[in-house]
């Protein structure tokens, strides 16, 4: 990871949200305004049913947003694992899920991140 012995306070911290309501966004994570944040990990898991999961970054400063998974297909056992690449969130920037298509969907997303506090001055 890049910013192992970086000199600045950081800390790692792990989210989860649970999918459960059709159509619904849930917020996975949001990046605090005084951090930088390096996500190293994202986890899908398929719990019922078979929904497409979107999972986006959406970010702060100019109103954009990427699809990471654009209605990715998550079936029950079936899981979705991104590690070994590194997504840098500033200030603001969120990472969202969304379960589609099937009524009573439940998908579970965790994602690991190190954050990085910005000095103030």
């Amino acid at each position: 990871m890049a910013i192992v012995s970086q000199g600045k306070s950081s800390r790692v911290r792990s989210t989860y949200v649970s999918c459960t309501v059709r159509d619904q966004v849930y917020t996975l994570y949001t990046c605090p305004p005084n951090c930088v944040a390096e996500m190293s990990m994202l986890l899908l898991a398929g719990v019922v049913g078979s929904p497409d999961v979107d999972v986006v970054w959406n970010t702060f400063l100019d109103d954009g947003h990427c699809h990471i998974f654009g209605d990715k297909n998550i079936g029950v056992g079936d899981y979705v694992l991104l590690t070994g690449a590194t997504l840098v969130l500033q200030p603001g920037d969120t990472l969202t899920v969304k379960a589609k298509v099937q009524n009573n969907p439940h998908t579970d997303a965790c994602c690991t991140v190190t954050e990085t506090f910005i000095p103030i001055g």
